[in-house]
């Protein structure tokens, strides 16, 4: 089987420099702290920690600024501070970010009054633009993809490193539109509850790293192969090839096929990888793609992303963990509850209800604990910012309030309160099952 949703590059000479440019490029990541990061997923897979995953639906090159960056990061740590503290739980800080600019389509075109052209399929390809000259496949914009992410790796390792991302910044992290909020109100309470405990280990002399920094890491979809090919490098420890382009990288629905490029591609790299699965997905669909992906059934090394639906996660769920916990496979099973809950509003624009999104993660957290299996973490398309493209939430945000400030390029993201919100309902979750337990 070959390679699905690759773009048609109508100039193969311009793409042959892309790649060679990229290939003789630094790394973005180092094979190191792939290691660091499978190690912390070998935690997840044995029930003693949590991912969280989230960030753009599809970054764009214009999006990567240092306000954008933060805004993300912020939201990110203050959901894992909430999870963390409220959830009893360690948590492992995965963005979706530096890297996330392809896009799979289900139509290689768009069209609109009349006019039919590619569609996007996100800034590393293509345009956005509804334009001829716009939507023809650009091979320099893989190596703007590659430039874009080294900016946004360093900005975030100047915040995670340089005192933002410090515990005794927990108040700073909450803006005034979320602090108004009352996820945001709950949000200050714990803040102040953290803040005395930090007092406390300060006056007895403790004062461990920990509280001063935080671990993050970075993935995305391995979707334009040209890209991921020409960023995998050999080791000099192990001599084993590594995607340097991403600690972690995953397969999407689309293009799991287990004689599909993809899925060859990323079973040769060291990786920690992810693969999302489908309500179309069987039981023996994820345990083909486990010996495929993860022969040698490390801990660590797979993650399999579920993204049934609220309708039917319930149902589609238990089958694929009872099989893989009868086989004993070591694998993480997080929920991405954005996915499968997609659909578009009266006014036209495409859009997710809150309710759906936490009755799919409610379901998820069933289906686990009915198998006795450990819920692994979520993934989520989120922003930083105060967008009204998700209906629902504590603000009640309606269709009517979509066209406010509508700005994704592509799939509805939650904005900083409900991303506040989620993480408070998905620690409730976390610390009954615990309590359960």
């Amino acid at each position: 089987m070959g390679a699905a949703q690759q773009p048609t590059y109508p100039d193969a000479s311009a793409l042959d420099l892309a790649v060679d440019r990229l290939r003789t490029s630094p790394p973005l990541v180092f094979a190191g702290e792939c290691d660091d990061l499978k190690s912390k997923i070998a935690d997840v897979v044995r029930g003693e920690a949590f991912i969280l995953q989230g960030g753009d639906c599809a970054e764009t090159f214009a999006g990567v600024t240092a306000d954008n960056v933060r805004n993300k990061l912020r939201v990110l740590l203050q959901m894992a501070v909430v999870l963390t503290y409220a959830g009893s739980v360690p948590v492992v800080k995965l963005g979706r970010i530096a890297g996330q600019y392809a896009k799979p389509r289900s139509s290689d075109f768009e069209t609109r009054d009349g006019v039919t052209l590619p569609a996007y399929r996100g800034d590393a390809v293509n345009g956005y633009d509804f334009t001829e000259a716009s939507r023809i496949p650009d091979p320099q914009r893989l190596v703007d993809v590659y430039n874009n992410s080294a900016a946004t790796l360093n900005l975030v390792r100047a915040f995670t490193t340089g005192g933002y991302a410090d515990l005794r910044q927990v108040h700073t992290w909450n803006t005034d539109f979320v602090r108004s909020s009352p996820a945001g109100r709950r949000y200050e309470k714990m803040a102040a509850e953290i803040e005395k405990a930090l007092e406390f280990m300060t006056a007895i002399g403790a004062d461990p790293k920990e509280f001063h920094g935080v671990d993050f890491y970075n993935s995305h979809e391995a979707l334009v192969l040209e890209y991921e090919h020409a960023l995998t490098r050999i080791d000099s420890r192990t001599n084993a090839p590594y995607d340097v382009s991403a600690h972690m990288v995953w397969i999407g629905e689309r293009t799991r096929q287990l004689s599909g490029a993809h899925v060859e591609l990323l079973s040769h790299i060291q990786n920690p990888i992810g693969v999302k699965l489908g309500p179309t997905t069987s039981p023996d669909d994820a345990l083909a793609l486990a010996a495929k992906l993860n022969p040698a059934n490390e801990a660590g090394r797979l993650t399999f992303i579920t993204r049934f639906g609220a309708g039917k996660i319930r149902e589609g769920l238990p089958p694929l963990l009872e099989k893989a916990k009868a086989e004993g496979l070591n694998v993480a099973w997080i929920c991405d509850p954005m996915h499968g809950n997609t659909f578009e509003a009266t006014s036209g624009y495409k859009t997710r209800s809150f309710d759906d999104v936490i009755d799919e993660v409610q379901g998820f957290f069933d289906a686990h604990r009915s198998v006795g299996t450990w819920p692994g973490g979520l993934h989520v398309e989120l922003t930083g910012d105060d967008v009204t493209e998700c209906v629902g939430g504590g603000e009640m945000l309606s269709d009517e309030d979509l066209n406010q400030r509508y700005e994704s390029v592509c799939d509805p993201r939650l904005n900083r309160v409900q991303s506040l919100e989620m993480a408070f309902l998905v620690a409730d979750m976390l610390a009954a099952g615990r309590t359960r337990a």
